[in-house]
């Protein structure tokens, strides 16, 4: 008969996501895992098999929260403008309120670990290619109703409004100026006029 766990397996992933987060996937060790998910090392292993499943595991689920918060301000309803500036405030507010200045969780694996991981490599271009599209579509109907310029393409004004995202959470890693990422999000808006 199988034995119950007697652990909350999200609760463990959430654990998981602040080590993997703080220490990165390479500066974390089994230990460091064992000693802050508050389970043995068996129950480590027979639940999620090894460090890199655990981590795929923690990055899928910080990738599903993230998106959906994302998505979420991007997909409602409102001027296209506005749902980007809300969407640009919104990740540079929640990176200056961080004290630890960890950045984002997706933007550092996938500087630290997609080049070496094909996993890691895919998620990440599936989780791009999923905030890209929803910033495209925003575009592309305020274009289509006159609020935002035609002079850009709308694809490219999304990447580029999806590239400033990026930009905004590594910087925040290093720098925690608000002026500087009001004068970045200003820039990034007027390309939309």
């Amino acid at each position: 008969m199988a034995r119950t766990k007697d652990f909350d397996e999200n609760e463990v992933l959430n654990k998981a996501i602040a080590i993997f987060w703080h220490k990165g996937y390479n500066g974390t060790s089994m230990q460091d895992l064992v000693d802050g998910l508050g389970i043995s090392r068996s129950s480590l292993y027979d639940t999620y098999g090894d460090k890199h499943t655990l981590f795929i595991k923690a990055l899928e689920s910080y990738q599903s929260v993230g998106s959906a918060k994302i998505c979420t301000i991007i997909n409602n309803s409102g001027p296209a403008k506005e749902r980007i500036k809300k969407l640009l405030e919104l990740i540079a507010g929640e990176l200056l309120g961080d004290q630890k200045h960890k950045g984002c969780f997706m933007v550092n694996a996938e500087v630290e670990v997609a080049p070496h991981d094909p996993e890691v490599s895919k998620m990440v271009c599936q989780n791009d290619q999923q905030v890209e599209e929803a910033l495209y579509q925003v575009i592309k109907k305020g274009q289509e109703s006159g609020e935002i310029a035609n002079r850009q393409d709308a694809r490219a004004l999304a990447r580029f409004t999806f590239n400033t995202v990026k930009g905004i959470r590594v910087t925040a890693k290093s720098i925690t100026d608000k002026t500087v990422f009001d004068d970045i999000i200003k820039l990034a808006l007027a390309t939309l006029d």
